[in-house]
């Protein structure tokens, strides 16, 4: 064969002959089909075909002729130069020897599998999937290919999709010759996903670059809706590191709306509203996938010589069952990023909440409002305006890369939209359901993304500040320096501060955001009145109660402890006081009513106690679940607010009751030192605790008899007072007398300068701070102890 090469005789190296997807679906049939990924097997129509076929047409110069004085950023000479330029591809002939052996290639794959076999034809050019540009979306593909006619045809709207106005203009942005960029097209078995589901899944978190997870997007039908934007998927994160040491665990899971599917004739149907409340693919499927990402990731970093994320697409066919790869390639923005810098945004002042989504990136952006709903609007669409649409398609780029920020109605993570943003490095907040009715033309509004997973849209024109840190300078340090963290949506991104691990994880962010439940309302549903018992079945659906409790917060806090594996992650077990937990959904059926919370029914006082104990059971089968089923044996337990020895020792023969047994798997077991007899008795506590973590907070009010809450007596309260300072040193002492670890995890040491140097002067062992003090504490720290050790 001339003009056509199957998929196992073509690898890699071969981009130039058959394109970027051609060469890659051959180098993973070749190299990979034999450790269990599977490939649909199928054959490339070369670049030499592609210039055969416009030699015999005589369709070069013509070409020229169009695009050597295209001006690509007038639109309206672009659309038609480019229509020209298809025309004259779609009305030439295919040449009888290149059409013969197409027609060829077909009837082999006939043979492979069946006659009554349908083909997906898809475009790979020759610059696409390269370091420097994904070609995300700028050629066309065609599916449900079921006879020659057919074939052909898609063959030649391929080659024409070559020149479509978002082709020319992606060239033009990317630095490529317009004629230079050759078109090979894939010929392959289609997966019928649209009887299952499909979607696209990157070896490397794409909003903060932390490459230790696998993130997959699916929904059901064919994968183009997840591509494009036009539905809003399911997520999923897999731990990379977790699941190499054998431990099978979704890390975390959101569930996507998927209000539409595309059938097998490229048509949008609605899925039924039982499906839109289940995932699209079980936990087994998530598992095969990262299964397949991984093995993807680590032929390709191999080949290369350097740890190389990937960005690939899957399909799980509803007639086998079986989950395909049908296209992989290197991942081009957050692998792409320097890592010897760190930004962060942050808005320096509060505004009215218009709509939320997705977060895309990690930026903030302000502007005035444009609404676009198709691509005749975009004309009319000024640099600097935030645009928001339903969807975006590729077509749109030429002006995407001029706006702001970019907020849709449809669409997640790994949707077009999301996937231009990244490369601009442009805000976008994607999947907002309702964008397009609330934000009107000429609104000011400020997009952040720079809040966790969830973006906003904020009225006005808000105040926000960046800050660059510069980490390639940064030195190690005696004093373990950590993070305080109780959002796991904030975790990837956090993860490329300099920290020693976490040295505070506090469940109640979890509970309150991801449960919003009281643990007991869930246990005895019985106790609760109709109204209530609605409100909580409509949050944990089709799930028994426990398991959604269990669940929620076993992924919430394994998501933290996989940002710094396998530094240790200090996790408190729940420390809402009674108004508080009141406060939850169901609540107010099981909390006393608390004269002083500050000092009443909270931390270890709970645990065993007739009131509570079965909700602290949950806590601990959810914790061993983060350490024993998915892995994160770094996760360190730690009790709050333990009044007296006997009251701890209570509270670890309580918690080996219910599976976790100190010492057990490597578990240790902290204690809050945050009431001055924890500090007086710390010879007695060090028998049941493995380490001290000192709150400053609570330390400072109970030592100094001020309510941190009351602003009347807020003049009083100061973490620096000297019988304060007296009451850390003697914690830290009586730590090192009996060979346990002592830190802190209190606001002084983010808020003060001079009182960390106090700290490292006494020797404490670590310092846990506010996520925006780290670098700078760090680097004071370094200071000191140098200055100490001469």
């Amino acid at each position: 064969m001339q003009y056509i090469k199957y998929f196992d005789q073509i690898g890699i190296d071969d981009v130039e002959s058959v394109g970027g997807k051609n060469a890659s679906l051959g180098e993973m049939y070749q190299n990979l089909s034999n450790s269990g990924v599977k490939i649909p097997y199928g054959f490339a129509i070369t670049v030499d075909a592609y210039n055969y076929f416009l030699d015999a047409n005589g369709l070069l110069d013509k070409l020229h002729e169009q695009l050597d004085t295209l001006e690509p950023d007038n639109v309206a000479q672009l659309q038609e130069r480019a229509k020209i330029c298809r025309e004259l591809i779609l009305n030439a002939s295919i040449p009888d020897e290149l059409q013969a052996e197409i027609l060829q290639g077909y009837k082999t794959l006939q043979q492979r599998y069946d006659t009554s076999i349908t083909l997906a034809v898809r475009s790979s050019a020759t610059a696409e999937d390269s370091p420097e540009a994904s070609f995300a979306g700028q050629n066309e593909t065609f599916l449900n290919i079921s006879n020659n006619e057919e074939l052909l045809n898609a063959y030649k709207q391929c080659i024409a999709s070559n020149f479509t106005d978002r082709s020319i203009h992606y060239k033009y942005d990317n630095g490529f010759e317009y004629l230079k960029v050759y078109l090979s097209v894939t010929v392959m078995k289609m997966v019928r996903s649209d009887l299952s589901a499909s979607g696209v899944m990157f070896s490397i978190d794409t909003e903060s670059g932390f490459e230790d997870v696998v993130l997959i997007n699916g929904a059901y039908g064919l994968g183009e809706n997840v591509v494009q934007g036009s539905v809003d998927p399911d997520n999923f994160y897999v731990h990379k590191p977790t699941y190499l040491k054998g431990f099978r665990a979704v890390l975390q899971r959101t569930l996507g709306s998927k209000k539409i599917k595309m059938n097998r004739h490229s048509e949008n149907v609605d899925v039924p509203e039982e499906d839109r409340k289940r995932y699209c693919v079980s936990d087994e499927d998530i598992l095969q996938l990262t299964d397949y990402a991984i093995k993807i990731e680590e032929h390709y970093s191999a080949k290369a010589g350097y740890k190389k994320p990937m960005d690939i697409e899957w399909a799980k066919d509803g007639d086998d069952g079986e989950i395909y790869i049908v296209q992989a390639r290197p991942e081009t923005v957050e692998s792409h990023h320097n890592k010897l810098t760190y930004e962060s945004y942050k808005l320096k002042e509060s505004g009215e909440l218009l709509v939320s989504g997705s977060a895309v990136g990690r930026k903030i952006a302000s502007g005035k409002v444009r609404r676009v709903k198709e691509l005749s609007e975009l004309t009319t669409f000024e640099a600097g305006d935030v645009l928001v649409a339903e969807t975006t398609t590729p077509d749109w780029e030429p002006v995407m890369k001029i706006a702001a920020a970019i907020v849709t109605n449809r669409g997640g993570r790994t949707c077009h939209a999301a996937i231009i943003s990244r490369e601009l490095g442009i805000p976008a907040v994607v999947g907002c359901d309702n964008a397009t009715e609330v934000l009107q033309d000429g609104d000011l509004v400020t997009v952040s993304c720079a809040e966790g997973e969830v973006g906003f849209v904020y009225k006005g024109l808000l105040d926000f500040e960046v800050e660059e840190s510069d980490l390639s300078d940064v030195k190690e340090t005696k004093t373990k320096i950590m993070m305080n963290l109780g959002n796991p949506d904030l975790a990837f991104s956090l993860s490329a501060l300099p920290v020693d691990g976490i040295g505070l994880a506090r469940m109640e962010f979890i509970i309150n955001q991801a449960i919003k439940v009281h643990p007991m309302a869930l246990i005895h549903p019985e106790r609760l009145d109709q109204a209530t018992t609605e409100a909580v079945n409509k949050l944990k659906g089709d799930e028994n109660g426990e398991e959604f409790f269990i669940r929620h917060l076993s992924e919430g806090v394994a998501t933290i402890a996989s940002s710094v594996y396998p530094k240790p992650c200090v996790v408190r077990m729940s420390d809402f006081k009674t108004n508080e937990y009141a406060d939850l959904l169901g609540g107010a059926f099981f909390e006393p009513v608390d004269a002083n919370p500050m000092i009443g029914f909270r931390g270890a006082a709970r645990y065993s106690h007739p009131a509570y104990e079965e909700g602290f059971a949950l806590e601990c089968k959810a914790m061993k679940r983060v350490r024993d089923e998915m892995g994160f044996t770094n996760v360190i337990l730690m009790i709050p607010f333990c009044r007296r020895v006997e009251e701890g020792e209570r509270v670890i023969a309580t918690m080996e009751k219910y599976g976790l047994k100190r010492g057990e798997n490597g578990l240790e077991i902290y204690v809050m030192c945050e009431i001055p007899n924890n500090v007086i008795s710390i010879d007695g506590f060090s028998k049941s605790f493995d380490g001290f973590s000192i709150g400053s907070n609570d330390l400072t009010q109970l030592t100094l008899g001020v309510d941190r809450d009351s602003e009347i007596v807020a003049f009083d309260y100061d973490e620096r007072d000297e019988g304060v300072l007296k009451m850390i040193e003697m914690a830290v002492e009586g730590a090192k007398r009996n060979n346990r670890h002592s830190g802190i995890c209190g606001q002084a040491p983010s808020d003060y300068p001079e009182m960390a140097e106090f700290l490292v002067r006494l020797g404490i062992d670590s310092i846990s701070l506010n996520p925006d003090s780290v670098i700078k504490t760090r680097q004071n720290v370094a200071e000191l102890e140098e200055k100490l050790r001469k």
